[in-house]
């Protein structure tokens, strides 16, 4: 229906295999930073810098027009949080954002029949709005909604995937006009607990550090009627939405991407070994070596780089023991934690904080 002034051109999806990708730089339409930046500006904060150091400019998100990389979004939601203090700042956002500011695809979703088949839509359609972060419809005993990561890494996201999955929660109760709750909500990312005020979307059963990202209901909620039901502009807007899409499929994602969302979910399982990885991706683990040898890498400095960059995150959380930490790293021992950290840093946890930004170059 309106075309995107971008790096990079929207490209042709479904549920895309495992693997490829949208663009080389995955990107997304922009909404989330550009109602970050709004909020910033109110709070009379310089954005100017967190723009900069995001790899953003004033004019991009002031163009609704213009798409901007996922993992730039990410970043800027990342240094929005810290510089306003807020660790939730992607729910509060998307508890206050206006739902049809999702353009095409919500339309698209408000005039199926059913919830049903507004998530197929938004399963189908789901990268017209961003293209590293797709979401999975799968009916049956429950009905599972997963998100996957492509082109991007999951590891640094936190607010980006707490917005869109409070943005999907927020459309099951809208489109029905019910108080529909998840049976449960599953997050990769850490946190040591959820806010009550956000029980009346999100339920109250929400768990962290878990494999996959995931909103799971009933399965009776795939037949519930939506309000705004049309079929006759559904039709004209599914031909829209297979129109934004067909454009192309690009190459698929690095190794170093690959493997990395590889290894998050299962470190703390303390599963996070090469054997593993390479099995989970579908090849041996020789090629595995290969292939991450063709982009100058190995295993262990992924998992190693993947672990600090993760330290740097739960050492800032006050209320997180070391002991817990140590698990969430897949250490099975807080003192083999200890032994790691002193490796990198030269210094125990609890007074290494400071050093950890230099890690990179030791590995």
């Amino acid at each position: 229906m309106s075309a995107y002034t971008s790096k990079q051109t929207l490209s042709d999806t479904g549920e895309i295999p495992a693997g490829e990708l949208m663009n080389d730089v995955p990107t997304a339409g922009g909404g989330i930073s550009r109602a970050a930046y709004l909020l910033v500006s109110q709070a009379q904060v310089p954005v100017e810098p967190l723009l900069r150091r995001a790899n953003l400019s004033t004019t991009e998100l002031k163009n609704p027009r213009v798409r901007i990389p996922v993992k730039d979004q990410i970043k800027f939601l990342n240094l929005v949080a810290d510089e306003l203090r807020d660790e939730f700042i992607g729910i509060r956002l998307a508890r206050t954002v206006e739902l049809r500011e999702l353009g095409l695809l919500y339309y698209v979703m408000a005039s199926s029949k059913t919830l049903g088949d507004a998530l197929r839509r938004i399963s189908r359609y789901s990268a017209i709005n961003n293209e590293g972060v797709l979401i999975s419809y799968r009916p049956g005993k429950f009905v599972n909604l997963t998100l996957n990561y492509f082109g991007v890494a999951r590891q640094p996201d936190r607010h980006q995937i707490e917005f869109i999955i409070t943005v999907l929660l927020r459309l099951c109760q809208k489109l029905t006009g019910l108080p529909l709750l998840p049976l449960r909500v599953n997050l990769m990312h850490h946190r040591s607990h959820l806010p009550s005020e956000f029980g009346p979307l999100f339920g109250a059963h929400v768990a962290f550090a878990c494999n996959a990202d995931q909103v799971l209901y009933s399965c009776s909620i795939a037949q519930t009627p939506l309000l705004n039901a049309d079929t006759y502009l559904n039709e004209l807007l599914v031909k829209y939405c297979e129109e934004a899409i067909a454009t192309r499929r690009k190459s698929s994602t690095t190794w170093q991407l690959k493997v990395e969302n590889a290894i998050a979910p299962l470190l703390p399982h303390g599963q996070a070994t090469i054997e593993k990885v390479a099995k989970e991706l579908g090849v041996s683990r020789r090629t595995l070596t290969r292939r991450l040898a063709s982009e100058g890498l190995t295993f262990r400095k992924l998992l190693n780089s993947l672990r600090i960059d993760l330290a740097k995150r739960y050492l800032q959380e006050k209320n997180l023991p070391i002991s817990e930490i140590a698990w969430l790293l897949g250490y099975r021992e807080t003192s083999a934690f200890n032994h790691a950290f002193k490796r990198w840093t030269g210094s125990t946890p609890k007074r290494g904080i400071p050093s950890l930004s230099k890690l990179t170059a030791r590995i």
